[in-house]
């Protein structure tokens, strides 16, 4: 079979955006919500606590989001719902009224794709909430509900508050505010199909799944490829897969997932034992022990060998996520970690994501700290800003980091260095994360057009025949073509 990934997605640069948290537009304030129990925006976010950013923030700020290169935004959840992040959702055909409800999406829709950015959604089809109209009949009413069969009920009564008394139903992690869906009932799954296809129609361009690895039921990923790719043939479909996902990547059901191999290589690698270990430690990734140049050439080199290239090029890259600390405060604070981190990230094959925030330094250690709001722009880091705008550039400008092909030349102690390739195009990248300069000698006699130009990083680079000289200074890398 002929695996199809979205084309767009190749050439995507994402912006993971946490709606409660980036922008708060006055426009959204209906009657309602005048007097609302907002937190203080510049306060430290709580579990619970809203800050009240919204869609129509997001709106206003698109400026600033396509200033930065980006050409995709990915949103965690935007459905009604009583809580801040919005997995727990209540109903799933209507945009939360504190994000300026449906209205707001369409016009932001429109407003995207009118400077040709994509929008994708969180698709949070594995449980709903205690406050889902179905679950609360079933509250209500007991076996006598007509949708008892919607979830995976045990036993009777039902206790979805009292954590001293039995659940009596399946509910995600144990947490009983996040029912189960029975997805081997044929109308859940045609219910969650319909969803998905309503806003496809709506004119979202993808996705996000979570945690769709608890939804076992036999073709159900296969059903909603097809259902998806019905109504949008070009939407991208994305799970949140953290490990190994070759059972998900077969061309039959994601076109990519969280790409947490490679966030858990570049930062073994870029920020090596500067990282704070009780940061991730309690976490679902392992971005640790360090790693020298040939460990993580090994780690990329079994992580390029799990999926087909089609898939390699619409996987979602990520360094940090609402569901991780931020990568600034795993790297305890060093710019040049952050930096190098990036450089991988850019320079990899597939769609590299950025978590709001993250390109102006913004720190946050575990959630809910992770989740702090996008700061002043008088407490933006101007440098790790610069940097991001010149790799999304470079990345932009140059197809072959996009779409090329990824050869491994060196790696050695401090220094990794790799090529990407396409037709006549050829660059060279080159990573030193140790802490002297140092000079590398390459025999690249298979790359014939000899990449000379430095277009990132402050290092040299000569030829002579057929060897490269690169000079990286401590810290730092390069980008040649």
């Amino acid at each position: 079979m002929e695996i199809q990934t979205p084309d767009w997605v190749k050439h995507a640069v994402f912006y993971q955006i946490f709606p409660d948290r980036f922008a708060r537009s006055q426009r959204s304030r209906d009657s309602f919500l005048n007097n609302s129990n907002l937190e203080a925006w510049d306060a430290p976010p709580t579990l619970q606590g809203y800050k009240g950013g919204d869609l129509w923030g997001v709106l206003e700020e698109l400026d600033y989001i396509q200033s930065l290169g980006v050409n995709a935004i990915y949103f965690t959840p935007i459905f009604q719902s009583a809580s801040n992040h919005r997995y727990h959702t209540h109903d799933y055909y209507q945009v939360d009224p504190m994000l300026g409800g449906n209205q707001a999406l369409r016009e932001l829709i429109d407003a995207a794709h009118s400077r040709n950015m994509k929008i994708v959604l969180d698709g949070v089809f594995n449980h709903s909430s205690r406050g889902f109209f179905f679950f609360h009949d079933v509250l209500e009413n007991g076996s006598n509900s007509p949708w008892v069969n919607w979830f995976k009920i045990q036993d009777w009564p039902l206790a979805p508050y009292d954590g001293s008394l039995p659940a009596n139903y399946d509910a995600w992690a144990g947490i009983r505010s996040l029912p189960t869906f029975n997805h081997d009932h044929p109308d859940v799954k045609e219910y969650i199909m319909e969803i998905a296809e309503y806003w496809l129609e709506f004119g979202i361009d993808g996705w996000r799944l979570d945690v769709p690895y608890e939804i076992r039921t036999p073709g159900f990923w296969q059903e909603f490829r097809q259902r998806v790719k019905g109504i949008h043939p070009h939407a991208y479909i994305v799970g949140e897969v953290w490990t190994d996902a070759r059972e998900w990547l077969d061309g039959t059901q994601f076109d990519g997932v969280l790409n947490y191999l490679f966030n858990e290589a570049a930062i073994a690698f870029a920020v090596g034992d500067r990282i704070v270990l009780e940061l991730v430690e309690s976490q679902s990734y392992y971005p640790y022990p360090a790693l020298d140049a040939a460990g993580y050439a090994a780690k990329i080199h079994r992580l390029l060998e799990l999926y087909p290239w089609e898939i390699q090029l619409t996987q979602l890259n990520v360094l940090s996520s609402h569901d991780t600390a931020r990568l600034i405060s795993i790297a305890d604070g060093d710019q040049a970690s952050v930096e190098l981190c990036n450089l991988l990230l850019f320079t990899f094959p597939g769609a590299p994501s950025i978590y709001y925030g993250d390109e102006v330094g913004l720190p946050g250690g575990i959630d809910p700290d992770c989740r702090r709001v996008f700061p002043l722009k008088s407490d933006w880091n101007q440098d790790i800003l610069n940097t991001h705008k010149q790799l999304i550039s470079i990345r932009q400008n140059y197809p072959a980091l996009r779409i090329g092909n990824y050869q491994v030349l060196y790696a050695v102690g401090t220094v990794y260095v790799f090529a990407r390739t396409l037709e006549s195009e050829e660059l060279i990248i080159a990573v030193n994360v140790g802490s002297e300069s140092i000079t590398v000698n390459i025999d690249c006699r298979n790359l014939p057009n000899k990449p000379h130009q430095v277009l990132f990083g402050n290092g040299e680079i000569t030829w002579k025949d057929n060897n490269v000289s690169l000079t990286i200074p401590p810290r730092s890398g390069l980008i040649c073509g």
